[in-house]
């Protein structure tokens, strides 16, 4: 960013592609300040080189950047001033305003306002792994299905922080969204209404199964209750761990109302992959609002016990398992249509349609 007095880079590059920043600066005679959204090494991992390049440069940062920087970076204090939230920096003929958005995904995240060109640079906040030829691409859809997977594997344990963020911003006129991966969004308005609404209350009429199956009994289970909730007018989207895309996983998790793990017994507990699932949609915190198990045992075991425990940070209501001994018979499938029946009720009680 060129002012008419001074020059700014904000945010740097993972130390791997240090070569390839400093390339794209060899015409740049001069560098005032490096903005510091983020201490993360793939956002800050080359300030070090920059600064060596460019003598005269500061780090610009907020507080908490600072201690990161010095530990992470050895970056040596002087050379590091910090900003406050809502205060600017001149460049002469363009105003950055700096924004502290705390918890987007790290304690030390700011976004940038550059008021004359009214574009938010918004960090890792509306990002997406998605890589371009071009700042911008024209299929916005495409953009957007990419940012919901970023936001679902980094972003959601988030929301009620990205949600109070993305309310400030609503202040500002906003016409380019720049955020540190993925491409620039020169039309904003499906990345903002994208995002407002994963990170709203409103979840779909969706169950969502993860499950592993050994020797076809928990598999059988998962294919009745599939049947069932579909006839009940419920979507489901299942994923088969040996093979699932754990991405796409996550990806299912940000808008459904439901979660049914499916699992074997393994030693007394739930299947690796299962334990391993259940992990992440903890960690991830979805907004769901209901849970169950379904599986199958051969002489005893606590998977019901463990997988819900594995799950604790989920606020949900959790719904009688069907816990099966070794094939599923006619009884066990009238359990799961009982389950299914239990779903639906729910959803529709819950007016989610």
């Amino acid at each position: 960013m060129k002012g008419g007095e001074k020059t700014a880079v904000i945010d740097t590059v993972d130390p791997s592609k240090t070569e390839v920043l400093l390339s794209q600066l060899a015409g740049v005679e001069r560098i005032d300040y490096i903005i510091s959204q983020h201490s993360e090494q793939d956002h800050s991992g080359s300030i070090p080189h920059v600064l060596e390049r460019y003598r005269e440069a500061v780090v610009v940062t907020s507080p908490k950047g600072r201690e990161y920087l010095i530990d992470l970076l050895h970056i040596a204090g002087e050379r590091i001033v910090t900003v406050a939230d809502g205060e600017t920096l001149l460049l002469g003929d363009k105003t950055l305003e700096f924004l502290h958005t705390p918890w987007v995904h790290w304690p030390e995240t700011f976004t940038t306002y550059l008021r004359e060109d009214k574009v938010l640079f918004t960090c890792d906040l509306l990002g997406s792994h998605l890589a371009s030829s071009t700042l911008t691409i024209d299929e916005h859809w495409k953009a957007c299905e990419a940012a919901k997977r970023y936001y679902a594997e980094v972003m959601m344990p988030f929301r009620t922080s990205i949600r109070k963020h993305m309310e400030r911003f609503s202040r500002y006129a906003v016409e380019v969204i720049a955020p540190s991966h993925g491409p620039v969004h020169d039309h904003v308005d499906c990345i903002i209404e994208s995002h407002m609404e994963w990170i709203s209350d409103r979840v779909a009429n969706t169950v969502v199964i993860p499950y592993a199956s050994m020797h076809g009994s928990t598999e059988r289970m998962v294919d009745h209750l599939t049947e069932g909730l579909i006839q009940r007018g419920v979507k489901v989207e299942r994923f088969n761990l040996a093979h699932a895309d754990t991405g796409k996983l996550a990806m299912a998790l940000v808008d459904a109302a439901t979660i049914v793990v499916g699992s074997p017994t393994v030693l007394t507990g739930a299947h690796p992959l299962v334990i391993s699932a259940a992990f992440l949609a903890n960690a991830l915190r979805p907004k769901l609002k209901f849970a169950s198990v379904i599986g199958s045992y051969g002489w005893g075991g606590k998977m019901v016990e463990q997988i819900a425990s594995t799950i604790s940070n989920l606020k949900v209501e959790m719904i009688e398992p069907v816990m099966v001994k070794g094939r599923p018979r006619e009884e066990d499938f009238k359990k799961l249509d009982g389950l299914a029946d239990q779903i639906a009720r729910r959803h529709r009680a819950n007016n989610i349609a």
